[in-house]
């Protein structure tokens, strides 16, 4: 089964952080990719931009419009992810809190199983 954990990013939260804290969880996915490349439950990981690099596009009677900026003004943002093919909810729940923004007060990863893809094989 395949589930996707969504790293959420929260600017503050970062900010907080001292530079080691940040050097610890970004070396941190290294081994985690490491981990789930081994155990050959990596299907793929992104990491995305700040969500000021987006734009919006909306189409109203056939007519789109693209705004720049976040979708929504909220204080976290999707931040990456990473799609893992194991054998269980629970195995992917372990994957998730291996993630080294789980260990990060003010942020999480949210666990969601893919019911379906196409355009590529997974």
């Amino acid at each position: 089964m395949k589930y996707l954990l969504i790293m959420h990013g929260n600017p503050r939260v970062w900010e907080a952080l001292t530079e080691e804290e940040r050097d610890e969880v970004m070396n941190g996915h290294g081994e985690f990719i490491k981990t789930i490349q081994e155990s050959g439950e990596m299907v793929s990981t992104q990491a995305l931009a700040d969500p000021s690099n987006s734009a919006v596009v909306r189409v109203r009677d056939g007519v789109p419009a693209v705004t720049d900026g976040p979708y929504l003004e909220a204080k976290e943002h999707f931040a990456g992810y990473y799609l893992v093919d194991c054998e269980s909810r629970e195995r992917a729940l372990e994957l998730a809190a291996l993630i080294p923004d789980a260990r990060v007060d003010g942020l999480g990863i949210e666990v969601r199983p893919v019911m379906f893809s196409a355009g590529t094989e997974m």
